[in-house]
């Protein structure tokens, strides 16, 4: 207790004599915003609804088990469900939607995933204004509400969101999973587009309602994983089909996909997540098929991806993409979900589902306000020409950690983000709070 009294005596001391103790004791405070949230990692200024829609997409190649040996298929009309979501009007009196999702992993009971959204189930869409579309694709065995948090905020930034669900076939065993898998190999892209194709369809004949919201000649593509595998031969990297990954794929089944590969999907802007595909022991491009993407590329990954491979793939796909300028955000220590919802599991949920949708060292909400941020800068940019969004792409140091803040003594600043006072620190990120993060950047020709 004695001690206790001299301290703040002597502090009272300093206090009476020296200007600097009255600035401690008075320090200025900005202005600043509650919430972890980089500056565009907010939500924007749109109400957002959300609905359903079922596609029908014909003279799709399907095989089963059996045809992975003898290399037959069959003909299907394949059916997809999408969830859109669209700047809407106020839903006064109604609640957000909460998303629910059941996975079933094999000999395990099922988990349930619920999140609470932020969007309004069946509002109705504005009446005026034309927004850019984006579509979004899952990875293997995910679902098209698992990025809702993403989607959503797109939306409410005004753009029109259309997420797939590739209804990839459940897991029962070793022979499913292979099977499963080679489903997707050959049905990712040609999904990605059909719906596309689809959904322009229906906004060259609806004045009104959600279609008729859609800029069609502005439209970005983000994919996740396996949707990124898609996505990158979708606008224009044609696959290397003599990979031995295509090896359980029928022959018949890869034709659609050479076909469509031929051109390149009118894709303004892409963004890959993790993109699945460039590893050496499943690489399923050349180096020369991914130079002739010329559409503005934004790669996210893990630094510690053993999905994807970061060193090795990831990192190998970002190098070859020399037709177009091109970003890659690097979470360090980050393995391969650097992506989707923060969901609130329960205690008992098996591991495997905790590892399906968690990373093991950043915390998922983080990651979602950072990926909204850097998300709708690149959107910004390439689909709206807003040319003020390259201040918050173009970091001024490669590693967050070395961007300066020079702040004056007992400086208090209550959520400030960096702007221009603050050039070199990553713009819209709080002092102190952009960390474990790279930018790399090289442009078309590097």
């Amino acid at each position: 207790m004695k001690k206790r009294y001299v301290a703040l005596s002597v502090l009272a001391l300093v206090g009476v004599g020296a200007g600097t103790a009255a600035y401690v004791a008075t320090p200025p405070v900005h202005e600043g915003a509650p919430g972890e949230a980089p500056e565009l990692g907010r939500p924007g200024e749109h109400t957002v609804g959300t609905r359903e829609v079922t596609f029908a997409l014909p003279d799709r190649l399907t095989f089963g088990k059996l045809d992975m040996v003898t290399g037959g298929t069959q003909s299907e009309t394949r059916e997809l469900q999408v969830r859109l979501y669209y700047p809407a009007e106020a839903a006064a009196g109604t609640s957000p939607i909460t998303y629910t999702h059941t996975m079933e992993p094999p000999d395990m009971e099922p988990v349930t995933f619920e999140y609470i959204g932020s969007s309004y189930a069946d509002a109705a869409a504005v009446s005026e204004g034309q927004f850019p579309l984006v579509i979004m694709s899952h990875g293997f065995n995910g679902w098209s509400t698992q990025f809702s948090n993403l989607a959503e905020h797109i939306a409410s930034r005004g753009y029109v969101v259309a997420s797939i669900d590739h209804a990839d076939r459940k897991l029962e065993g070793a022979t499913d999973f292979i099977h499963s898998f080679a489903q997707v190999l050959a049905s990712r892209s040609l999904d990605q587009r059909q719906v596309l194709s689809q959904i322009l369809e229906h906004n060259a004949i609806d004045d009104g309602g959600v279609f008729g919201l859609i800029d069609p000649e502005q439209v970005g593509l983000i994919g996740y994983s396996m949707g990124g595998y898609g996505a990158l031969a979708t606008v224009g990297g044609d696959y290397d089909y003599e990979s031995d990954t295509f090896d359980t794929v029928p022959t018949d089944a890869l034709a659609p996909v050479k076909d469509a590969a031929s051109d390149a999907a009118p894709i303004d802007a892409m963004i890959a997540f993790a993109p699945w595909g460039g590893q050496p022991d499943n690489r399923v491009w050349s180096a020369e098929s991914l130079t002739r993407i010329t559409t503005p590329v934004m790669i996210v990954s893990g630094s510690e991806d053993d999905v994807s491979n970061y060193t090795e793939g990831v990192s190998w796909i970002f190098d070859s993409l020399t037709g177009t300028d091109r970003r890659m955000l690097v979470y360090r220590d980050a393995r391969h979900n650097i992506v989707g919802n923060a969901f609130d599991l329960p205690d008992d949920a098996p591991f495997r589902a905790i590892e399906f949708v968690n990373e093991p060292v950043w915390r998922q909400g983080r990651i979602n306000a950072i990926n909204q941020h850097f998300v709708a800068a690149f959107l910004d940019l390439n689909l709206k020409g807003d040319e003020e969004m390259t201040e918050y792409l173009d970091v001024p140091v490669q590693n967050s950690n070395a961007g300066s803040w020079n702040v004056a003594f007992g400086e208090q600043l209550n959520g400030k983000m960096a702007g221009e006072d603050e050039p070199d620190h990553w713009r819209g990120f709080q002092r102190r709070w952009a960390l474990g993060l790279e930018m790399l950047g090289k442009a078309k020709g590097e």
